[in-house]
């Protein structure tokens, strides 16, 4: 069963430019989709018209299997199912943390919403919190009280718009496992509107990637990392290599760039015939060799100078200037060993994607 279904959806805001121009998503049941794209490109645009805020001018949206937006049909916000974590939590600050958390369970009887009150403040890992003011919370647990309220009314669908743009990098990762693992204990079906792409490979079951109002590619994070859909989503979704490549019939599964010959693997944008076009790699695909070449008995690598080292603690980033191709970018693990200027060669270790055009 899907959590969330969307279909052909159109939304111009009256002004004649699509912002959301035919798109289609489907989200399994329980799985978490994480929607990834540059600003302005309908991610915002889409969370409001799922949570009935915004009435689409085309198009259909079902919540588990029922369907609240489409041809003759708009359901209310209230009446949806559907749960939302704004990017600043957005508690009531006049309302202790329980009762902000029971503000969605006013229909239950009162001994049932204390019970379910209690098992959402457990399940966010802060059951001894539920009598303090939300301005006694730091920036981390409001949002996780804000999750619990979302999930309270056991919603079949969580809408997380940016939840955890406000806060530093540090409390960043931690909550994000937080916040994974409380849907996964809910069984909830969840739809993560972010702009970081960490953020998104590693928090969500799938990755939506937006673009112009389409979503260009739905996969797991490794089918996305591994295989784009195409050079722009590669380059949008982490660090890219981008190599003007000829592929030819006679070498199946094989290109020619100017780092040497190259095996590829057929992109999700039909790269499967000849001729001229993009090998797509990863920085941590290529390395480092000597200028000189160690190897007498093995074909000499293209040679290049390095430009720049972006130093990140647990790896760095060597812009690498190779004739014939421009900078490509190596991704270096351990001790650094060249510097600015130095001479070095670039080996390619892998499989890249191959993109016609």
């Amino acid at each position: 069963m899907t959590g969330l279904d969307i279909t052909s959806l159109t939304t111009s805001y009256g002004r004649g430019d699509r912002v959301l121009d035919g798109l289609d998503l489907t989200v399994p049941e329980g799985e978490v989709a994480a929607l990834l794209g540059p600003s302005g490109c309908g991610k915002t645009t889409l969370l409001r018209v799922v949570a009935g805020f915004l009435t689409p001018d085309a198009g259909t949206v079902a919540v588990g299997g029922r369907t609240v937006s489409g041809p003759g049909v708009q359901v209310a916000p209230e009446r949806r199912g559907v749960g939302i974590v704004a990017q600043e939590g957005a508690l009531f600050p006049h309302l202790s943390v329980a009762r902000n958390i029971a503000f969605g369970l006013r229909g239950l009887p009162r001994a049932e919403r204390r019970s379910r009150t209690a098992e959402m403040l457990d399940l966010v890992g802060l059951g001894d919190l539920g009598e303090r003011m939300p301005h006694e919370l730091s920036g981390g647990q409001q949002q996780r009280i804000a999750l619990a309220r979302a999930l309270a009314p056991r919603p079949a669908l969580v809408l997380l718009d940016e939840p955890f743009n406000a806060l530093d990098s540090g409390l960043r990762a931690g909550l994000r496992s937080e916040v994974r693992a409380a849907l996964r204990a809910s069984g909830a079906t969840a739809l993560l509107v972010t702009h970081d792409q960490e953020e998104a490979l590693s928090s969500a079951d799938l990755v939506a990637v937006v673009r112009a109002g389409k979503v260009v590619q739905c996969a797991p994070p490794e089918e996305v990392y591994a295989r784009p859909a195409d050079p722009w989503v590669a380059s949008f979704v982490g660090e890219a290599v981008r190599l003007p490549a000829t592929r030819d019939d006679r070498h199946p599964g094989r290109a020619v760039t100017a780092l040497g010959p190259v095996d590829v693997t057929p992109a999700p944008d039909g790269g499967t015939g000849t001729g001229t076009g993009t090998v797509v790699l990863r920085p941590e695909q290529l390395r480092l060799a000597p200028a000189d070449g160690a190897d007498p008995n093995a074909p000499a690598p293209p040679t290049g100078r390095v430009t720049e080292i972006r130093f990140h603690g647990h790896d760095a980033l060597v812009l690498v200037d190779v004739p014939g191709t421009g900078t490509v970018t190596v991704r270096v693990s351990g001790p650094l060993t060249v510097r600015p200027g130095d001479p070095v060669a670039v080996r390619v270790a892998g499989a890249g994607t191959f993109h016609l055009g």
